[in-house]
């Protein structure tokens, strides 16, 4: 169905209104697991921790963090909107936190911004994706700086990924292991641009419109360990699967104020059963769909106690089904465990 130009134009506002008051109410359908908990055929997810655990200061006070609180005024940097992770596992993540423009990372309990970061002298003024590469470090994009970044952990190195690379606002970036090849949204271009390791131009996909294959203020990716491409089409309310050639092969969503529809669709990952999970941020939670679309539960309401949200951005979904919510306006990430039935 042809949608008409004006039509277009106007349901993206009725809706970022309307959705506006149900969230500052706190009321949203059916945004709660437990009544799927104790059936078979759904998944089990357990809250498992937050970084910061609740009254905990993020890592030990040096005596150049003093000195800096006394002498200067300076206040150690904290975890203040985290906006995207990504995770080895439960005791090893990386999160953007766009309200300090610092990259944080947790080792156990303990998160900092790593020193050899602190001094690359870049300033990050809007980090929004990150993914990581296997040998070959993580990256992460800075939308109003129009950059991807490349980190290389190990060697303590960080510098930007083909400084001719011209992008109009990169957001959500990801990798495909079986390609090789790096997958970034262009959001003020309304495409999909797909980069080699070295950050050349292999390929575009995309144009602004409605129709299979052309975008609306696209935002997140995700690749799944099995090649498929998942993209979170911001305001045209769905999201659209390709394949590796970057064929679209599924649509699902639309706009809506019950559980299944979209209001603020955000960050999006797969678990290895191939469910799809979304954030919504105006929901305050996380929804969940099969392989074909279909609407399965939804993860989580708007609160600040363990398994709640407040403008949740970020997700991601590690090989062990550990799930990562960047829990922005909570200042923290929340870590899930999945299993089905008795699969632990």
């Amino acid at each position: 169905m042809k949608v008409s130009t004006l039509t277009h134009f106007f349901i993206p506002v009725i809706h970022f209104l309307v959705f506006t008051c149900l969230s500052t109410s706190g009321q949203s359908q059916d945004m709660n697991l437990g009544q799927y908990t104790n059936l078979r055929e759904f998944p089990q997810v357990k809250w498992v921790k937050q970084w910061p655990a609740p009254g905990k200061i993020q890592r030990p006070l040096t005596f150049k963090d003093r000195f800096n609180s006394i002498f200067l005024g300076k206040k150690p940097l904290v975890l203040t909107r985290p906006v995207s992770v990504v995770a080895y596992n439960p005791e090893d993540y990386w999160i953007l936190d766009q309200g300090s423009g610092s990259v944080f990372h947790l080792q156990g309990e303990v998160g900092d911004i790593p020193h050899f970061l602190q001094k690359a002298g870049y300033d990050f003024s809007s980090l929004v994706g990150i993914c990581a590469i296997t040998p070959e470090g993580i990256l992460f994009t800075d939308s109003h700086a129009n950059k991807i970044y490349r980190m290389l952990p190990d060697k303590k190195k960080l510098q930007v990924l083909n400084e001719s690379l011209l992008l109009e606002q990169p957001t959500g970036i990801a990798y495909s292991a079986l390609t090789s090849e790096i997958w970034v949204v262009e959001t003020n271009a309304h495409c999909l641009t797909i980069l080699n390791l070295k950050g050349e131009i292999l390929k575009k996909i995309g144009a602004r419109g409605v129709a299979a294959g052309e975008f609306n203020y696209p935002t997140h990716i995700w690749i799944s360990k099995a090649g498929l491409v998942y993209v979170v089409d911001a305001m045209n309310f769905r999201i659209q699967v390709l394949n590796t050639s970057g064929d679209v092969i599924s649509i699902f969503g639309q706009p809506g104020d019950a559980s299944g529809y979209f209001s603020r669709p955000k960050g999006i990952a797969t678990d290895s059963y191939g469910n799809i999970y979304i954030v919504d941020a105006l929901f305050h939670a996380v929804q969940v769909f099969d392989l074909k679309g279909d609407f399965l539960y939804t993860l989580g309401n708007q609160g600040r106690k363990e398994g709640e949200f407040w403008m949740p951005s970020g997700i991601f979904i590690d090989g062990n089904d550990y799930i990562y919510v960047a829990d922005c306006y909570n200042s923290r990430v929340q870590i899930f465990q999945l299993a089905y039935g008795n699969k632990k």
